[in-house]
């Protein structure tokens, strides 16, 4: 992978970690092939829009608080409910994000508040979990669904390729190192309580080692940045009350107790995720490099411990 070039830090480069100026909007709508819960600026004006793909047996809902945040430095996150049952095939999902995307063009629109418009050229993906895996599964063109728009940048929060090496997702994507085939910048978002058992005598974890965060970063070919949040866990950046108040299924409810969390403040650690996709969001649909280049060279201005990865073997 090529070398981060030199650059100048911003005059706040911290600013990404915090709620932005827009008001964040949350929408509900059926009117698309998907159900969708949408996090939009209430502002006048025009926005890029993310995607992004919850994960297995979650609610968009539960992302609440990261969404918005997302979403208050002017961006408009378009979040379908995905309900296939069958957590290690993935393609029914795919397909299904595929067909979102599709829609946004003459759907997106008239959901939105008035004078909000959707700048879909500026269109980016990520995914959290099982939902980093479909984001990923879908950059690489595994939906037997033709797609009429273009993702400038993809964004994986700990990406989970299955429950084991036995149990792996598919399609299967993860075949290597440098295996993908994405022509847009990459981030992989790790953390490093998601592999850890709740149960230390059990060898269950919801972010296996082998199938997580550090499989999508090797399988980079170049353009990719990773970060992993080494104190905290795979669930830790969704709202704090997610388990009770907006978990899809029971199943969703047991899957989240078995993921093993940090310690410290879950607030802290949802501003680190969101101001990274901020960062890479500026970046990559805006040309506003700063933010992202500040984070790379000092990742201790980010809320909670940050590591930067650094480049896979070739």
């Amino acid at each position: 992978m090529a070398a981060l070039e030199a650059r100048p830090a911003p005059a706040a480069a911290t600013d990404v970690f915090k709620r932005g100026k827009y008001t964040a909007k949350p929408i509900t709508t059926c009117n698309a092939p998907k159900t969708l819960f949408i996090v939009t600026p209430d502002t006048e004006g025009t926005y890029p829009v993310l995607l992004f793909l919850h994960g297995y047996n979650i609610c968009p809902c539960c992302y609440t608080n990261l969404l918005e945040h997302i979403s208050s430095h002017g961006y408009i996150v378009v979040a379908p409910r995905l309900l296939s049952l069958c957590s290690l095939y993935g393609r029914p999902d795919v397909n299904s994000a595929a067909e979102v995307a599709n829609w946004l063009s003459s759907g997106l629109q008239p959901v939105l508040p008035e004078n909000v418009v959707p700048d879909l050229s500026r269109l980016a993906l990520a995914g959290h979990s099982r939902g980093g895996y479909l984001a990923f599964a879908l950059a690489l063109g595994n939906a037997n669904v033709s797609m009429n728009l273009k993702f400038l940048t993809l964004i994986g929060i700990d990406p989970v390729a299955g429950a084991n090496k036995c149990m792996k997702m598919c399609p299967k994507i993860l075949t290597g190192p440098h295996s993908f085939n994405l022509d847009i910048p990459v981030m992989v978002i790790g953390t490093g309580l998601g592999g850890e058992s709740v149960i230390g005598c059990i060898p269950c974890s919801c972010a296996p080692d082998g199938l997580n965060y550090a499989e999508f970063f090797n399988g980079c070919k170049d353009n990719c940045l990773g970060f992993v949040i080494p104190d905290y866990g795979h669930m830790d950046m969704l709202d704090d009350d997610y388990c009770t108040n907006c978990i899809g299924t029971s199943i969703g409810a047991i899957m989240g107790s078995m993921c093993k969390s940090g310690k410290g403040d879950k607030t802290s650690m949802m501003e680190c995720v969101g101001g990274l996709v901020v960062a890479m969001l500026m970046a990559h649909l805006e040309g506003e490099t700063g933010d992202l280049d500040a984070i790379v060279d000092e990742p201790g201005i980010a809320p909670v411990k940050l590591e930067v990865m650094e480049d896979p073997e070739p």
